[in-house]
């Protein structure tokens, strides 16, 4: 029979148990050990405390335990020793509040907007990396003291879960979340009514939502979900799956996000006094619509649309995590424009000046949609990809938005993802890098460790994997409706004392799941080699709408499922954190051969590295910029045959096989009369102590707090006064319609040239240059010598800019001379060029408006001349 009606029955604590209460409901548990042991000895049959839900077994567990529990002496000390730990990590200063101590200018709160937070499994409101990420910027900086605020949706559905059919066909299966059982309370009024925001619609409907708060630590997270009564059926499921639905289903969801993601923090910051956000960071083009609701707020400020756009550009980070176009949200503009204006969301707001926000401008752009992405960048200042590579990929990507400047010069900068290390590393690990439980990098483990201890932890962690494996392979197995008297060969599935690589990640094809199997025969050859055998562990999802994805998936099950292999290469399905914390400790390598440069970043091979595991990896993303051979194997890559696709994995395939055959297995099966590969055991040393340091998330968080929070705080408060955010944009309108009329007329230059027209290293170029500015004055913009080496077509490369001066007013025809050295700091072909910029002092950079002036004709009036 169905119930008619569901709810959640709460266990009611003894007195002396109720700190359990507080330290179920604070998600540090998920990344400290202490507590999760604590939790484990509630309930003794936990076995796997990775995937322990505090909340959950406190519901099940039974009144005669917690009245033996509460009598139990030994146990109470514990809690109440987890309980004060716990007390002083929400209280007590930390990193950011040092920082202020010495006179930081920070802001006083940041707001990160996510789609969504991969915290802990038993929160599953994710899907992968971007959600993982995301997950692991709010636990670093709750350990760093950043007064962050988290903001996402609640899916009553999560993401998938993952099975497989008999076939090898891959499942899903949406199980139903209830908020009342999962590690979140409702955020209440006063007088105990749940709180929530509402959004206007087309044709007077309205969309609801209660808001839910997680604790991250010190973090708050708070997420939206659309599950109320008050709304009709088609919104009650706006937020019932992640990434599920059409355009429509899609865009309410990032209105929600967006929109009523900044009036949930208004709410949250009016009921507990949090302090409101200087800065908000949006974290990929989902989240987008934050930036129209704070102009909406400004608005009843009395600014207008231009001004309360400059005040929220100042105060606003934008994340891209995406290096293809096809991986950015894209809405018809007739569909955005119906959720707009007078019938829905900013009302006195002409729909047009909305749309030109998210409008592809650029050469090669759609007019008839609106990018995300591109209003993303609009309304942000500060903008950054996630690794140096993805954030050259990124301004090659966007320059369109910025005509007139090189790629390089396009203002989007990077900071490298990082990973939170107490979540990922092995507890065994974490004491093996420093007893005090710090994250790897804090004690270089080449010192003071042992060969012998730092091996047989390697073979432990590992052993423990194939237990692993084992268990879920036989679930796995099981679903797919085999017969438990079909299934003792799993007893034989790996070996503890086999080189073991792991890959997991998603399944979009660019990630590349069957590389390995371009040539099965010699994959084979690998994994049953009689002397130095390989064993491999996969996991990943496809998209629930990839058919390809689902391909791959299907093609390397069935290859796993051949009896002469299945005991040395295994598919684990319904990928996910839990799997995840057990994978990475125990692979002594970790793969990833993605099409380069489709990779942002990458972080499941900083996860595994953090855990001594080393990369083997094509040299894209984090990889790119951190590769060293003391850290593992680059997979080289054949770009001169992207044309070709198949050639180039056949090259690529045949390079990873190579790698494997002749460096890898010989390195980890070299041993020494006391059975050590000392030289392998080196490269782990190597990876934890050098390499880990700088995969930390709180590096990551470090970053983004000194180069992109703090000044886009100052940046705010400048424009704080409305009169300065109207003098902003009437400038920038001015500078606007007066550029068609700047010019670099003339350009001259005294060099010490020899006769043959060269020059000599370390002297100088005298630059004279006469500019007209129109209506401009000499305040209003920068006039700039760009000099480096050239190409043959005269490009210049590696360019570096030397700021000219003023050299008195103008002349009769209304010219400007500006006059400034150039250093010739370097040999070989060499040249220049002059240039006009906008300058003030409240913008980020010179190419913010997109606005230059070049001289008419690169080699004319002794622009761009060359040296040699």
């Amino acid at each position: 029979m169905k119930a008619i009606r569901r709810f959640t029955v709460r266990p009611v604590l003894p007195d002396p148990l109720r700190p359990l209460s507080d330290l179920a409901r604070n998600l540090r548990w998920s990344w400290h050990a202490e507590t999760r042991e604590l939790f484990q000895a509630v309930d003794p049959e936990t076995r796997r405390t990775a995937e322990c839900d505090p909340v959950r077994m406190l519901g099940a567990v039974s009144a005669g335990r917690l009245a033996e529990l509460a009598r139990d002496e030994q146990f109470l000390h514990r809690l109440t020793e987890a309980s004060e730990d716990l007390r002083d990590y929400l209280e007590g200063p930390r990193w950011y509040q040092e920082r202020l101590e010495r006179g930081a200018r920070l802001p006083s709160a940041v707001a990160y907007f996510s789609p969504e937070f991969g915290v802990t499994a038993a929160l599953p409101q994710y899907s992968g990396g971007l959600g993982i990420l995301a997950g692991d910027h709010l636990k670093a900086a709750s350990d760093l003291g950043v007064p962050l605020v988290g903001v996402g949706l609640l899916y009553r559905h999560g993401y998938f879960r993952q099975s497989l059919s008999r076939d090898g066909w891959q499942q899903e299966h949406y199980p139903v979340l209830d908020p009342n059982e999962l590690p979140v309370t409702l955020l209440r009024e006063a007088d105990g009514t749940p709180s929530r925001v509402v959004l206007a619609l087309p044709g007077g409907r309205s969309l609801h939502a209660h808001i839910w708060q997680a604790r991250v630590g010190r973090v708050p997270l708070l997420m939206l979900d659309s599950d109320v009564e008050e709304n009709a059926p088609g919104e009650r499921e706006v937020t019932d799956r992640l990434y599920g639905g059409g355009s429509e289903h899609r865009l309410l969801q990032e209105m929600l996000l967006g929109i009523g993601g900044v009036r949930a923090v208004r709410t949250y910051c009016r009921l507990t006094g949090h302090p409101e956000p200087e800065v908000f960071h949006t974290n990929e083009g989902h989240a987008g619509f934050l930036g129209l609701e704070r102009i909406r707020e400004l608005s009843g400020t009395g600014l207008d649309f231009d001004s309360a756009v400059e005040s929220v550009r100042a105060g606003t980070v934008f994340t891209t995590h995406t290096p293809v176009p096809a991986g950015i949200d894209r809405f018809d503009r007739e569909l955005v424009a119906r959720h707009f204006g007078d019938d829905g969301e900013l009302p006195g707001v002409a729909v047009e000046r909305v749309l030109q926000l998210g409008t592809e401008t650029y050469p090669g752009g759609e007019p008839g949609l609106f990018n995300m992405a591109v209003m993303g960048l609009r309304l942000a200042q500060r903008a950054n990809g996630v690794s140096t590579l993805h954030g050259a990929v990124s301004r090659e990507m966007f320059a369109g938005l910025w005509p007139g400047f090189d790629p390089a010069e396009v203002p989007i900068t990077s900071v490298t993802n990082g990973v939170h290390a107490p979540t990922w590393v092995a507890p065994e690990i974490l004491r093996l890098c420093d007893p005090g439980g710090n994250a790897p990098g804090h004690r270089d483990p080449a010192t003071g460790v042992p060969d012998r201890e730092l091996w047989d932890l390697r073979r432990t962690l590992r052993a423990r994997l194939v237990t692993e494996v084992r268990e879920r392979l036989r679930a796995s197995w099981r679903s797919r409706g085999a017969e438990p008297a079909e299934l003792g060969w799993i007893d034989d599935v790996l070996d503890p004392d086999v080189l073991t690589i792991g890959f997991a990640r998603r399944v979009p094809s660019y990630k590349r799941l069957t590389l390995m199997m371009r040539d099965r025969d010699r994959l084979r050859e690998l994994l049953l080699h009689p002397a130095r055998p390989v064993q491999i562990v996969v996991a990943g999802k496809a998209h629930p709408a990839d058919d390809g994805g689902k391909r791959l998936v299907q093609e390397l099950v069935r290859f796993s499922d051949d009896p002469r292999v299945r005991h040395r290469i295994v598919f684990l399905p319904d990928y996910g954190m839990a799997m995840a914390q057990k994978l990475y400790p125990g692979c002594d390598v970790w793969l990833n051969n993605p099409l380069r440069p489709l990779e942002a970043c990458g972080t499941s091979g900083m996860k595994a590295a953090l855990n001594g595991c080393l990369n083997l990896s094509v040299l894209d993303g984090w990889w790119d910029e951190w590769y060293e051979p003391d850290f593992g194997w680059a997979i080289p890559t054949a770009d001169g045959a992207a044309q070709d696709e198949d050639r180039r994995d056949d090259l690529e395939a045949g390079a990873l096989y190579g790698l494997i055959e002749d460096r890898i297995a010989p390195r980890f099966y070299d041993r020494d009369g006391a059975g050590l590969p000392g030289r392998w055991i080196e490269m782990v040393r190597r990876t934890l102590g050098t390499l880990g340091p700088k995969v930390l998330a709180d590096r990551m968080v470090g970053e983004y707090v000194e180069r992109l929070y703090a000044p886009a705080a100052c940046a705010r408060r400048a424009l704080d006064d409305p009169a300065a955010a109207r003098r902003l944009a009437d400038w920038k309108a001015r500078v606007r319609a007066a550029w068609p009329r700047v010019a670099v007329d003339h350009v001259e230059a005294a060099a010490p040239t020899a006769a043959d027209g060269s020059a000599e290293l370390g002297s100088s170029l005298t630059l004279r240059v006469r500019v007209a500015l129109g209506v401009l004055e000499p305040a209003d913009v920068e006039v700039q010598a760009v000099a480096g080496r050239v190409d043959a077509a005269d490009g210049i490369s590696d360019a570096r800019t030397f700021p000219l001066k003023p050299a008195g007013g103008q002349d009769l025809e209304g010219r400007w001379l500006y006059e400034g050295p150039l250093a010739l700091d370097r040999t070989g072909p060499y040249g220049y060029t002059v240039r006009v910029l906008p300058a003030h002092p409240l913008l980020a950079t010179g190419a913010e408006l997109g606005l230059v002036a070049l001289p008419a004709e690169v080699a004319g009036d002794g622009a761009g001349v060359l040296m040699r």
